[in-house]
């Protein structure tokens, strides 16, 4: 009986996601798939300001990939460096053991991670918001900001803990600059500031505009509510630089707070850069199969590949959700095909299906199949794509939606991320990182 052919997916994103789920579907037995990730679940991204708030669970939109995926085998580890010419993939796993996958093709969906710039101070002073570990800091420093300006001496100290900064008014910075000013006007409430002192978050962007990539009537519809709820939207600003003490902006204001969150964008997970492949703005360039030239064993999908866009002939497709997951399928449905197994092979093509953005309570922007909207029909519509594109765990989701509307957030810290654990630079954003003298690898001997 002759062996069958090794599959390995590197990334559980939306795309590495899809991609397993499908081609365990189109092989049918017929392949021994892998799929290799640093945590155990795929994170549902879009929902993330959610749980920073408060309003979800952070379990609701961690789906575990063991039962889900049905005849993938899952190896927990970080890929740390890919031989193409050797087929095989190399990798460390949560207690530092190292280990190495071989293969007959390879799916390479690694996705992003936070984008840096050259701002003195922001590494050591902000943080991102790619992974649950960073929300869940996010929210205990939140809380904790406000419980400490409570008991501040003085009407400057207690001022700058109520003040927030988010750089980045993108899709994740503006529901998030949205989500979290809602619960510190519910903390403030709780925990009677002194001094008149009332929280304040700024919004900042070089953009001229918020969510400068989408509609510009989307765009609207969210300034709009950010101002109306109180979040100061600064556009054409950017950070000279970040301080302990507060963030020197580009217009020679110093704001003074603790608080900077980092939504600039994202860049391409640098593992690909290592794979000595061409390079598209640190994206892995593939064709519109979605296989990477001159590598007939070898595909890319999601944020780290630079797939083309064949309705925008020269460019290629923007680093999103939707295209990841669309991604995904057609790249294990061409891998299956290869191996003579499922559909024929074919290119990867879209059709916008329009972006919805939540902004807390009843409010949200959309505009699903070009259709703009704005307020409780938005917000009906965001939730409703949220709960279609999530692969599960919509009951426990509409639940959680259905609590927060009848019963007040519980603003406790949990303490259970620290700040040295998620720095903004790193490579893996879902995983919390540790002291170098701290290790989780049990000592020798040790069962």
């Amino acid at each position: 009986m002759s062996r069958r052919p090794r599959i390995v997916i590197v990334g559980a994103g939306f795309a590495g996601y899809r991609a397993a789920r499908t081609f365990a579907r189109s092989a049918r037995g017929r392949a021994e798939i892998t799929l290799l990730n640093p945590t155990d679940y795929f994170l549902y991204l879009p929902l993330l300001p959610q749980v920073a708030a408060g309003i979800l669970d952070p379990r609701r939109i961690a789906l575990p990939l063991a039962g889900a995926l049905r005849g993938v085998r899952t190896v927990l580890g970080e890929a740390g460096r890919i031989d193409l010419d050797g087929r095989t993939v190399h990798y460390t796993d949560p207690e530092g053991a190292t280990g190495s996958l071989g293969y007959e093709r390879l799916l390479l969906t690694v996705g992003s991670v936070n984008k840096l710039l050259p701002v003195p101070g922001v590494a050591e002073h902000a943080h991102g918001f790619r992974g649950l570990p960073e929300a869940l800091y996010l929210r205990d420093h939140v809380i904790r900001q406000i419980e400490l300006a409570a008991v501040a001496p003085d009407a400057g100290l207690a001022a700058a803990r109520c003040t927030f900064v988010v750089v980045g008014a993108g899709y994740t910075g503006t529901e998030v600059a949205a989500q979290m000013r809602m619960l510190t006007v519910e903390l403030a409430r709780r925990n009677r500031l002194p001094y008149g002192v009332r929280p304040r978050w700024l919004l900042l962007d070089v953009a001229p505009r918020v969510l400068p990539g989408m509609d510009e009537k989307l765009s609207r519809t969210a300034d709009r509510v950010l101002r109306r709820r109180g979040v100061e939207v600064r556009t054409g600003t950017s950070v000279r630089e970040a301080t302990r003490d507060g963030v020197l902006l580009s217009d020679g204001e110093f704001v003074a707070s603790r608080t900077l969150v980092w939504c600039v964008g994202v860049r391409p997970d640098p593992l690909v850069e290592g794979t000595g492949q061409p390079l598209e703005k640190g994206r892995l360039i593939v064709d519109p199969y979605l296989q990477v030239p001159g590598r007939a064993d070898v595909f890319a999908c999601g944020d780290a590949a630079a797939v083309p866009d064949l309705a925008r002939p020269g460019a290629f497709t923007p680093m999103t959700a939707q295209h990841a997951w669309r991604q995904g399928r057609v790249a294990a449905e061409n891998m299956a095909a290869a191996l003579g197994v499922g559909r024929r092979r074919r290119p990867y093509r879209h059709r916008d299906l329009g972006f919805v953005v939540d902004l807390g309570g009843v409010q949200a922007a959309a505009d699903p199949l070009g259709v703009p909207l704005s307020g409780p029909p938005a917000a009906l519509v965001t939730r409703g794509y949220h709960l279609a594109a999530m692969p599960g765990g919509r009951a426990r989701i509409a639940a959680d939606w259905l609590l927060d509307a009848a019963l007040p957030r519980q603003g406790v810290q949990l303490g259970l991320v620290r700040s040295w654990s998620v720095p903004l630079d790193t490579a893996s954003p879902e995983l919390p990182k540790a002291p170098e003298h701290v290790t989780d690898r049990p000592p020798e001997g040790a069962s």
